[in-house]
Order: structure tokens, then C-alpha cells, then sequence
């Protein structure tokens, strides 16, 4: 069976006088409905990697395969159609459009991709909110919406194309226990019941524990744990 992710001796190194390196040599395989944890001290190369494995940052060295198709020789065009096609994003700070209601914030993705026509949008983003328990707040814009609910806006948004992989980082570290507790439960979800992978960077270690599996990061090489 082809791994959703494989890499190879992954390296990002910034070309500074003295030359950073926020990830070294990472080599790991993630398959499919997977919920990992990726955890570490503070600058460990935890977001770095993700980044990497979500084609935000292009690798100095090393390979990235997803869903077994070679990423090096994408062009910057074919990375940004992997992007919105194969993967979801979903970040500590929610990055909803402040001028948008939850269900338009939701159909950014499926506007950008093109395969639905407006009524399917509308009913699939009302759809997805509903399913994460905001059915009643389809209408209503980020500023009208506590901390937990604009980040569960927020996933919907990463499911709206029906990616594979779920890329998330710190994705409970601007929230009260209860509403952390939400999302991880639909993050959770995601995997058990959407048959999706999910991918989360986290410094909360009780979080991590519950996940299938964790991969720790010291000075951006994969360290034993």
C-alpha cells in the first residue's frame, strides 16, 4: 500500500550568514486514516515541518511523495492545485475572512477549485457546519462567534474539498480547555469517521498522548521518545 506521506532525508536550511536548519534529515512514512501528533520544544522544527509536508516551503534537501507522487518536480502552479485539491489546512488562528459568514468562509476552497456549481456549495458548506454543530450559525460572521466555534469554521473550511490529508498546527493552542477539548473530539472525528488523515502539531502532550501515534522533533531531526 503507497503511504499518504513519505519523505526522505528532509531538510529545510535558511541561507542566512550562518545557515539554519529548521528541519534535518527527516525520514518518515504516514498512512492513510492516521491521527499524528508532531511535538517538541519551541523551535524544533515542528511548524517547519509541517509546512514542508504541506507544500507552504519547498525542502533544501531530501524527498517529499504524497500519495506517492513525487512533489520536487512540482512547478509552483501544481503545488497550489495539490494544495487545495489533496490537502486541508487548519491553523492556530483561524484565518476566517472577517467580512464573510461562516458558510461563505467555508466555500472559499470549493470556489477556488471549480467542480461545484453555487447551490452544491451552499449545501455542502451548510452541510459541514451543520455536521460540526453550528448548524444554527451559518449566517453569522467570525466577530459574532466565540474562540472555539471560529475554529470549528475552520475545519469545515479544511474538509470543504474532501482532501485526504488534514494538515494542523497548534490547532487548540489559542483556546480555553473546553473548547479544546471540542476541537481535538472533531479532529478526532475527522479520522474515526471521515476516513481521513489527520496531521497536528501540538505542544499539549495529553493531547498527543491520546493520537494514534507521535513523532518528536529535536532541533529539527526526528528524536526517539
Amino acid at each position: 500500500m503507497t503511504a499518504l506521506i513519505e519523505t526522505d532525508k528532509l531538510t529545510r536550511i535558511l541561507p542566512e550568514t550562518v545557515p539554519v536548519a529548521l528541519v534535518r534529515d527527516v525520514t518518515l512514512s504516514i498512512g492513510d486514516n492516521e491521527f499524528v501528533a508532531i511535538t517538541g520544544p519551541s523551535g524544533s522544527g515542528k511548524s517547519s515541518l509541517l509546512y514542508l509536508l504541506g507544500l507552504l516551503d519547498r525542502p533544501t534537501s531530501g524527498s517529499l511523495k504524497i500519495a506517492g507522487r513525487d512533489t520536487e518536480p512540482m512547478d509552483e502552479r501544481e503545488r497550489a492545485a495539490t494544495r487545495l485539491s489533496s490537502l486541508g489546512f487548519v491553523f492556530q488562528f483561524h484565518f476566517l475572512l472577517p467580512e464573510f459568514t461562516a458558510r461563505q468562509n467555508v466555500e472559499i476552497p470549493m470556489r477556488r477549485l471549480g467542480q461545484l456549481t453555487r447551490s452544491e456549495m451552499q449545501e455542502r458548506a451548510a452541510d459541514l457546519l451543520a455536521s460540526l454543530g453550528l448548524g444554527e450559525h451559518l449566517d453569522k460572521r467570525p466577530d459574532q462567534l466565540s474562540g472555539g466555534q471560529r475554529q470549528r469554521v475552520a475545519v469545515a473550511r479544511a474538509l470543504a474539498n474532501e482532501p485526504a490529508l488534514i494538515l494542523a498546527d497548534e490547532p487548540t493552542g489559542s483556546l480555553d480547555s473546553h473548547s479544546s477539548e471540542q476541537v481535538f473530539k472533531i479532529l478526532e472525528s475527522v479520522v474515526r469517521e471521515r476516513g481521513k488523515t489527520v496531521v497536528a502539531v501540538t505542544h499539549d502532550l495529553d493531547m498527543a498522548e491520546r493520537m494514534d501515534r507521535r513523532i518528536q522533533l529535536i532541533d529539527g531531526r526526528i528524536s526517539e521518545l
